[in-house]
């Protein structure tokens, strides 16, 4: 959709996507915390201490997001010019645009996912996916009035979303479930539970944000190769979310299940469902993964881009659906379930490391050295996979992150 507003409003709306999931990866990191503590807890059976952990997680996110959207909505202009100052002066205005509307919806974000945090550690995943589906019928709906009924261009797709934040959180303030929110504990700082929680969010987030900071980087370099690329990585990036389904909602699967098991503190049922896990998580994104690919050529149809840039689409998705099907379950999903046993000191490094060592180093040799544009940037990110997935595949069975308590 965003592409019948042009060029400029795709690259716009691909390079203010990866700044903000700088922050988004913040929210995300805080919900695991609390769910990894919150799964420990119902996995021990202790119920009320579980439902102090939730309301201590809306409150710690609704206060960290508010902060966060203060800061950017102040000091957007600056930081888009820091980052992006080379592109091309619609493309700049666009991605101001983008931001400074997007910005809204980082509260109402970080308040689903600590609710969505609760109800997957309960297990109750269908709830979260009723939710997501309404709201993006709504999202699209919105999008396709805004772009072609509005003609509003960029801003026909940024209006910030808070259905799935209300709803949410009405149900997890209901009496139908085992745990929830309470005022009391909401209103509260427990100083020792958020001690907890930020134990595993904190590595969690610091690992996130080094993570997205480098995508920001090199969506800088990838402001350097021209808009037609610029664009092709944009569009991209978007069906390589689509592809990377199965194994990224594999990952809350993980803290869920294991969690529970070392709440329980049963560690030969969790090592019987890391490898159960592992297989269902890599039988499934080898088929999404082949289905994603499949369709590809048909999607560029739908696409208002040049044809160079179509068919670098496709070569950006290839490239990507095969590592994503034989190196992330390993470099992703696993190391949520390492986390979720109390590993988090361990994956934090490794993660760290490979994204700096791997992804940035190879992305520059790459696709500044060896000239290879934006294809340089998707090897360099399959090799850090690569290179995740065998450490964490070997700590895994080493044995060492049994050892570790939460709580």
């Amino acid at each position: 959709i965003v592409s019948y507003a042009g060029e400029a409003a795709v690259s716009g709306v691909s390079l203010v996507n990866s700044f903000s999931t700088i922050f988004i990866y913040l929210f995300t990191a805080l919900a695991s915390g609390g769910a990894v503590i919150i799964s420990q807890y119902i996995g021990r059976g202790v119920k009320e201490d579980a439902g102090e952990a939730a309301s201590q997680l809306l409150t710690s996110s609704t206060l960290f997001s508010l902060i966060i959207s203060i800061i950017i909505l102040v000091l957007h202009r600056p930081m888009l010019s820091l980052l992006f100052g080379q592109v091309e002066p619609a493309v700049m205005d666009a991605c101001v645009i983008y931001l400074q509307i997007s910005v809204f919806s980082y509260p109402a974000l970080a308040i689903y996912n600590a609710g969505a945090a609760l109800y997957r550690s309960m297990g109750r995943t269908s709830v979260t996916m009723y939710i997501s589906v309404a709201a993006n019928a709504i999202n699209v709906a919105g999008n396709l009035i805004g772009v072609f009924v509005l003609k509003a261009g960029v801003a026909g797709v940024a209006w910030p979303r808070v259905f799935s934040a209300v709803i949410i959180t009405v149900l997890c303030f209901g009496k139908r479930v085992d745990v929830n929110y309470t005022w009391k504990q909401i209103c509260k700082w427990n100083g020792e539970l958020m001690k907890r929680i930020l134990r595993i969010a904190v590595p969690n987030g610091v690992e996130n944000g080094i993570f997205q900071l480098v995508k920001v980087a090199l969506s800088s370099v990838v402001a350097l190769f021209g808009t037609y690329q610029i664009a092709a990585n944009g569009i991209a990036q978007s069906i390589w979310s689509l592809a990377a389904l199965a194994g990224v909602t594999m990952g809350p699967v993980f803290i869920t299940v294991i969690g529970q098991c070392m709440g329980a503190e049963d560690t030969a049922q969790a090592e019987h469902y890391f490898r159960k896990l592992l297989k269902i998580t890599l039988t499934v994104s080898l088929v999404w993964n082949a289905l994603v690919f499949a369709v590809t050529p048909i999607m560029m149809n739908f696409y208002q881009i040049s044809d160079e840039a179509k068919q670098l689409v496709i070569i950006l998705v290839l490239i990507h659906n095969v590592f994503n099907t034989v190196a992330f379950p390993m470099s992703g999903p696993l190391s949520n379930g390492l986390r979720a046993a109390g590993d988090i000191r361990f994956t934090m490094i490794v993660s760290i490391a490979s994204t700096i060592g791997g992804r940035l180093v190879f992305s520059i040799l790459f696709a500044m050295g060896l000239n290879w544009g934006v294809i340089g940037i998707a090897a360099a990110m399959c090799l850090d996979w690569v290179i995740r997935a065998v450490i964490f595949t070997v700590r895994f069975k080493s044995g060492k992150w049994k050892k570790f308590k939460v709580i």
